[in-house]
């Protein structure tokens, strides 16, 4: 599943392609991609139509394009996209080939470039929202459904020092902690294990033996790969997930941990090791990120 790095890299191709544009039309091809839409794709595609985007945004792995108000001290509205597994927001020029799995087409009134959800599983989602005050930017508005999320650690809003008090509150592994939206956003199964490594931390640390320091030193970790990542475009596997232009990322090939078992470890050399986790998988390295003795799972 696409994470912060790489849900950042097409908001900012969204950026360049859609802001300050007016949506004509919006075609719905399969209701599954607007379920969470509750009224239908019918209401769905009248509640963009003639409705003019502002800069796309992002919290975590959600990015939303804001939509002008269409009242004065109206907060206003947001098309809000999660891409799930495999969904991917294409621009592209309006008379191309639709793709196979073409689940969402929005024509702009400029005539120009045009705007695709496609999305093979179907796990992903869009659906236009309210937007209701941020609780870590007072300054700032965030699409409703997505209020309860916590800042990601991208962002100013992110607070470090209530982030190392949670920890010491929950009483979990520091992994289970980084995937926990509630308490950091954006942070995946692939991140979450780079960081680690680089943090020279177990992914099953109890989370209430962590020090202030090394909280620190993850997220400082966290950030590094993270901002690492986005500079090559992030972490592609397959073709699932691209860019608006339907180009790949390249941080597969800079990968210290993740993915890697029984390669060595860039550090010390060692095999790096899988342990079975949320029926998923965790990499670490058994010299450099040793298994705590009071472990938590």
């Amino acid at each position: 599943m696409p994470e912060l790095p790489e849900v950042e890299v097409v908001r900012r191709g969204l950026e360049r392609w859609t802001a300050g544009r007016t949506i004509a039309s919006a075609e719905v091809l399969h209701p599954r991609s607007v379920r969470r839409h509750e009224a239908g794709p019918a209401d769905f595609a009248g509640r963009l139509a003639a409705r003019t985007v502002l800069a796309p945004r992002r919290r975590g792995k959600y990015m939303w394009l804001p939509l002008r108000a269409e009242a004065e001290g109206d907060p206003g509205e947001a098309l809000l996209a999660h891409l799930g597994m495999s969904g991917q927001l294409l621009v592209g020029e309006p008379d191309r080939e639709r793709e196979k799995h073409l689940r969402v087409r929005m024509v702009f009134d400029d005539g120009g470039h045009d705007l695709r959800f496609v999305d093979q599983r179907t796990f992903g989602h869009l659906m236009v929202t309210d937007l209701v005050p941020d609780a870590f930017d007072a300054a700032a508005l965030v699409p409703e459904p997505i209020a309860h999320i916590a800042a990601d650690p991208l962002e100013d809003a992110f607070d470090a020092e209530a982030f190392y008090r949670a920890l010491r509150r929950r009483k979990t592994g520091i992994k289970r902690a980084l995937l926990d939206q509630s308490l950091i956003s954006g942070v995946g199964n692939i991140y979450a294990d780079e960081a680690l490594w680089r943090a020279r931390l177990h992914w099953a640390r109890p989370t209430e033996t962590m020090t202030r320091a090394e909280a620190a030193r993850v997220l400082e970790a966290a950030r590094e790969v993270m901002g690492a990542a986005l500079a090559v475009g992030g972490t592609s596997f397959d073709s699932l997930y691209v860019n608006v232009n339907g180009e790949s990322g390249y941080f597969e090939r800079s990968l210290e941990a993740y993915g890697r078992r029984g390669e060595p470890c860039g550090r010390c050399g060692k095999p790096i090791r899988r342990d079975e986790f949320m029926n998923r998988s965790s990499y670490s390295c058994p010299v450099c990120q040793p298994k705590p003795r009071r472990a938590r799972y």
